[in-house]
């Protein structure tokens, strides 16, 4: 039940699954709780991110399965197979609205009332829903985030991310800006489609963040597979250029480069979604980026309204944000405040192939903890000796010299994300390079690489 001088104990901005999480739990603790949601139920995640976009991963990759099958006996024709793109798309859409069932129901069946309408915070205990006012004794703000765009002449011809999953019809060709996780997958998906991939990088390589030697791997990797880069490039205009056989959009670059091409998508960052929210009026400080400052508990300045998720820009990861709604679950009605923990996070990017990662790059480990061990191995899959593919994984170990542990863990390849989260658990436990090695591995597999490394590279 509700506080009497409420009209809900828990109101919750946004439905992704940070927000879903923590109204349904709450919920389940008898505490009554409402929630606004002015797009589709299920967040950036699930209706406009990770899941649509690794059903595409999936479906763009069985080109080279079938080149794969060919090659090894399989009386298929590579050339004769093509994707039909509108197919794959429907598909896509018929599962994301299967999921957005699962969602409401998640958040029916405890007795979350969902309303369905923009969100905006009137004052410390009050929330707006296109005009009608809501008291809650708690409010929680998990608004996620979205696509940046810079502002340049042209700009309104490029697609976001958002754009690029409900795209039908393939182009010929296709300019991807940006050099994060989000343009390296959606070079990827386009390229393993048959689409001519340029992607332009404001650095000398992409995923700015993660370990070197995952970058420059997956670099040479994607390049292998056809996908061209324009390195340390900054677009400064965006032109259309009506042709005979339709429109075509040409980029210059601040250097004088120029690039032509039919479509033209940025990936560049995403921005805190709380414009709007008026959180200036409500008193809540937020960042020079927009995003909500808060503590380990999640808390804000204004004591009645929380944050989660990526409207905070704390780590960007839908199992964190979910993690971080559970923690904040336990601190407001389970009587025992919960930070959470950031640390040996695992992440993967699911490019072609695939990363997986978990704790320190080697430069960070370097940086923390001083004098450590690096162990690299680099190898052909054994499911492509049969085949002409060249592509190579890469596994890396990065241990703390002075207590064994393992610190670092990285790996550019094929189920690189389903082989980072075992480990994870391992480190997550104070795993140490000893007990790696003593570890049995599965053979024939990729993974028991990580626990047959022994010899360290020369520092």
């Amino acid at each position: 039940m509700a506080s009497t001088a409420f009209e809900y104990d828990l109101f919750v901005i946004g439905a992704g699954s940070g927000g879903v999480r923590a109204a349904r739990m709450s919920a389940h603790l008898g505490r009554k709780v409402g929630l606004a949601e002015s797009r589709r139920v299920g967040g950036t995640c699930v209706m406009r991110g990770c899941v649509p976009k690794k059903l595409l991963v999936y479906g763009s990759h069985y080109g080279e399965e079938i080149a794969d099958a060919r090659a090894l006996g399989w009386s298929v024709e590579p050339s004769a197979a093509k994707p039909d793109w509108k197919h794959l798309v429907d598909l896509k859409n018929r599962e994301l609205d299967r999921l957005e069932g699962v969602y409401r129901r998640l958040l029916g069946d405890p007795g979350v009332e969902l309303i369905e309408g923009n969100g905006v915070v009137i004052d410390e205990h009050t929330v707006e829903v296109d005009g009608r006012k809501i008291t809650a004794e708690v409010i929680l703000i998990a608004t996620g985030g979205s696509p940046s765009l810079p502002d340049i002449p042209g700009i309104g011809y490029a697609m976001t991310s958002d754009d690029a999953l409900e795209l039908e019809t393939l182009p010929s060709s296709m300019v991807i800006v940006g050099g994060g996780y989000i343009a390296v997958e959606f070079a990827g998906i386009f390229n393993a489609a048959g689409v001519d991939v340029t992607e332009v990088i404001r650095a000398d390589t992409i995923l700015r963040g993660f370990d070197n030697d995952v970058r420059q791997t997956l670099c040479e990797e994607m390049a292998r597979k056809g996908v061209g880069f324009c390195s340390n490039a900054v677009v400064t205009r965006i032109e259309r250029l009506d042709t005979a056989n339709g429109c075509r959009y040409r980029l210059l670059l601040a250097d004088g480069r120029t690039l032509e091409t039919d479509r033209v998508m940025y990936a560049t960052g995403r921005h805190p979604n709380t414009r709007g929210l008026g959180l200036e009026v409500a008193g809540v400080r937020t960042d020079p980026k927009g995003a909500i400052k808060v503590d380990a508990w999640s808390r804000t300045n204004v004591a009645s309204i929380c944050a989660i998720g990526d409207v905070t820009n704390r780590m960007a990861l839908t199992p964190v944000a979910i993690a971080e709604a559970m923690a904040l679950v336990d601190t407001l009605y389970l009587d025992r405040p919960t930070a959470m923990d950031y640390e040996y996070v695992p992440s993967a990017v699911f490019s072609q192939p695939p990363v997986g990662s978990v704790g320190l790059t080697e430069d960070r480990a370097r940086e923390i903890c001083g004098d450590i061990d690096v162990y690299v191995s680099r190898f052909r899959p054994m499911k492509l000796t049969l085949t002409p593919r060249e592509e190579r994984s890469l596994m890396k170990l990065i241990v703390d010299r002075t207590n064994d542990r393992v610190v670092g863990l990285h790996m550019v390849g094929a189920d690189a994300p389903e082989i980072a989260q075992g480990f994870a658990v391992a480190m997550k436990a104070g795993a140490t390079k000893a007990h790696f090695d003593a570890t049995i591995g599965i053979h024939p597999t990729s993974a028991e690489e990580f626990v047959t490394m022994h010899e360290r590279r020369p520092d």
